[in-house]
């Protein structure tokens, strides 16, 4: 089986920072893509950042020029580093990664536990 554990949310304020990381751990061949993603109560869920395997980049812009997104493939990790917080940053990430279990052409989806962040004015 496959887990991914979060860490690294918490309270902050406004203007500060904070560094997320998410561990894939378990029967692992490979991973693709990488992502984090958040939500609102009541909202759907958003994408933040995302990096290929080939270490491309995407980011909403509302975080653009904020927030960085990184992987270490040896460590089965994606991080997201978060600066000059807003209040708007608040919500509950999540990380995803799209993963190989085998070399058999087959990829799958899991998704983190979630992590609160709570940015204060």
């Amino acid at each position: 089986q496959v887990q991914l554990v979060e860490s690294g949310g918490g309270l902050v304020q406004a203007g500060g920072s904070l560094r997320l990381s998410c561990e894939a751990s378990g029967r692992i061949f490979s991973i693709d893509a990488m992502g984090w993603y958040r939500q609102l109560p009541g909202k759907q869920r958003e994408l933040v950042a995302d990096i290929t395997g080939g270490g491309i980049t995407n980011y909403a812009d509302s975080v653009k020029g904020r927030f960085t997104i990184s992987r270490d493939n040896a460590k089965n990790t994606v991080y997201l580093q978060m600066n000059s917080l807003k209040p708007e940053d608040t919500a509950v990430f999540y990380c995803k990664m799209i993963l190989r279990k085998r070399d058999d052409g087959y990829a799958y989806q899991y998704w983190g536990q979630g992590t609160q962040v709570t940015v204060s004015s």
